[in-house]
């Protein structure tokens, strides 16, 4: 009695081999998890430390005086002490200070402390140069009131402080890098594997088996959902455990992640198929490839928000799959949203998914 040949055997079959495929090559594991992890990991160890002011200080400066000891507190203040004039005077003109403090310490008037207070400054430092002079009027004004108190046009009340939660630069930065590491394993990876599957003739014999042509395809798409899967559960711990990294919700908010991520790969891998459907040999792969994916690694929010860019550019960048999956992935693991809430996020991407999927059946070749 004949034994009956089982599809989805043969597919699980094909997908062990072809994790296995992406297991042994370089250049998918570096672009799915090398390649994010080293941005992860450098703006995990940057933080939140916000803008930073360096200023120098004069060799004639009063380090003991009270203005001093206050600017030194100041942690959005870097204040060089270790180079000699000549050298300030350079870093100055260059814009790598952004001006000269030189404190001298006067007679005090009763109790109060006085001091002298010149500045140096460039036009290399205009961007930071307000700011510096904000934070030394609010360290003088804050003496002030201290030493000097006085009647006030306003009463000012304290401050309410509201329940909330800290949004670190890995919350956004790790969601942008998750979708754009799906992005081009799903693009670069499947364009490469059909390509050569196709040129190597391995396509071919399929046809002398009983596999049917859509399991050829599931078999494929299983193994690369299995390794980016592992890829995403390893960078969102690492940014969990190691950084901070928000879930709101926990366990939920991390399986619904897990969610979008399967989503995202099988919208994304339509890319890889009609790239390998367009390139004519291996080396118009990347270029094409890059069309798709270089873009919005730029312009989708990946280290940027689409907000900060210029108004005439936010709908091209508003166009793109991968801003909706930043943004899915953002509201999901920090705002707290569910995956029935980002409808939005899903729709546009799934539309996207159509119309990708309808163009690579109308490209795609299989010799």
């Amino acid at each position: 009695m004949a034994v009956k040949y089982n599809q989805w055997k043969a597919l699980l079959a094909m997908s062990k081999a072809s994790l296995k495929a992406i297991l042994r090559s370089p250049s998918a594991v570096i672009f799915s998890l090398g390649f994010p992890l080293v941005f992860i990991l450098v703006f995990g160890f940057i933080g939140d430390n916000g803008i930073t002011v360096k200023v120098g200080v004069d060799k004639q400066t009063d380090t003991s005086s009270y203005l001093y000891r206050e600017l030194a507190k100041e942690k959005s203040l870097k204040l060089v002490t270790d180079k000699s004039e000549a050298e300030m005077q350079d870093d100055l003109r260059k814009g790598r200070l952004t001006a000269i403090i030189r404190i001298n310490t006067l007679p005090n008037q009763g109790a109060a402390p006085s001091a002298d207070v010149k500045v140096s400054t460039s036009t290399a430092a205009v961007d930071k140069i307000s700011l510096f002079n904000s934070i030394l009027r609010g360290v003088i004004y804050k003496a002030d009131d201290s030493y000097y108190p006085r009647a006030s046009v306003a009463k000012l009340e304290p401050t309410e402080v509201l329940p909330g939660r800290r949004y670190r630069t890995i919350d956004f930065i790790l969601p942008g890098l998750l979708s754009f590491s799906l992005l081009s394993a799903a693009v670069f990876s499947t364009a490469f594997l059909f390509f050569n599957l196709r040129q190597t003739l391995v396509l071919k014999r399929f046809f002398a088996t009983p596999i049917r042509r859509i399991y050829i395809v599931l078999g494929e798409a299983l193994a690369r959902l299995v390794f980016q899967l592992a890829g995403a559960i390893l960078i969102i711990a690492i940014g969990y455990f190691a950084f901070g990294f928000t879930l709101v919700h926990g366990w939920s908010t991390f399986l619904e992640m897990l969610v979008l991520t399967a989503f995202g790969v099988i919208v994304f891998m339509g890319f890889g198929f009609v790239v390998s459907g367009l390139a004519n040999s291996e080396s118009t792969i990347p270029p094409i490839a890059n069309v798709i994916t270089l873009p919005q690694f730029l312009l989708a929010g990946t280290f940027v928000s689409v907000d900060a860019f210029p108004s005439w550019l936010q709908p091209i960048c508003r166009i793109m799959p991968l801003t909706y999956l930043n943004d899915a992935f953002r509201k999901i693991a920090f705002e707290g949203l569910h995956l029935w809430n980002v409808g939005l996020e899903l729709g546009v991407i799934a539309l996207w998914g159509v119309v990708v999927y309808i163009v690579a059946v109308r490209v795609f070749r299989w010799e």
